[in-house]
């Protein structure tokens, strides 16, 4: 299981939680078992987030791999300027 660290603003969608686990081995995986446990999170994604794995934004790469160690979290897209 990979914990999920998320944003103040998808507490609301989650019961509250801040922190939740998905079975998941890449960045894809952590996002579809996101709206499998919480289909309300579909919305925020799909609308786009940003991923970060271990102190890394992914800014692309649904194929990253995470593991049980790996620290995710889980934000409102970051914009560049």
């Amino acid at each position: 299981m990979v914990e999920v660290n998320l944003w103040s603003g998808l507490r609301s969608l989650t019961g509250g939680k801040q922190v939740v686990e998905v079975e998941a081995s890449t960045v894809g995986e952590v996002l579809s078992g996101l709206v499998k446990a919480y289909p309300q999170l579909k919305g925020p994604i799909d609308a786009g987030v940003s991923v970060a794995v271990d102190g890394r934004i992914i800014a692309s790469g649904l194929t990253e791999p995470v593991s049980a160690d790996s620290e995710v979290y889980l934000m409102q897209r970051l914009k560049g300027g």
